[in-house]
């Protein structure tokens, strides 16, 4: 019995292929599903000027409606300095590196939580018994 497409999956790989054809840098993935509610997926990537974002930006836009997303909501555009597009479970963020760098999303989400969580001080234990 062949598999059913996942059409999450084709679309967040229409939307990296799309990426690489207009030359994205530094482009990843992030699997946000069990971390939030907001999306299960975040792409990441850069371009070298705010004209390559906006044209990124405007590919990704092309590509989430032809696949039938819409509304697609898009912040940024104008600038293109960050472009951000919530395609409800595919977010993608768009970046000139010097602003990537500053925000830093990459370390931000790709967090885990520990397994052994720091140990907790009791109320026995005083300042004096240090």
């Amino acid at each position: 019995m062949p598999k059913k497409k996942n059409p999450q999956q084709t679309l967040l790989n229409l939307v990296t292929e799309s990426l690489h054809q207009f030359k994205a840098q530094e482009l990843i993935k992030i699997e946000l599903a069990g971390k939030t509610s907001i999306a299960d997926h975040m792409i990441i990537a850069s371009g070298t000027s705010s004209r390559q974002i906006r044209a990124m930006a405007e590919n990704t836009l092309t590509v989430f409606k032809e696949n039938g997303l819409i509304p697609v909501n898009v912040e940024g555009l104008n600038q293109g300095d960050w472009v951000l597009i919530d395609g409800g479970d595919i977010i993608v963020h768009l970046f000139r590196p010097e602003v990537r760098e500053f925000y830093n999303l990459e370390k931000m989400w790709q967090f885990d939580f520990m397994e052994d969580p720091i140990p907790v001080l009791t109320s026995s234990h005083s300042e004096t018994e240090r």
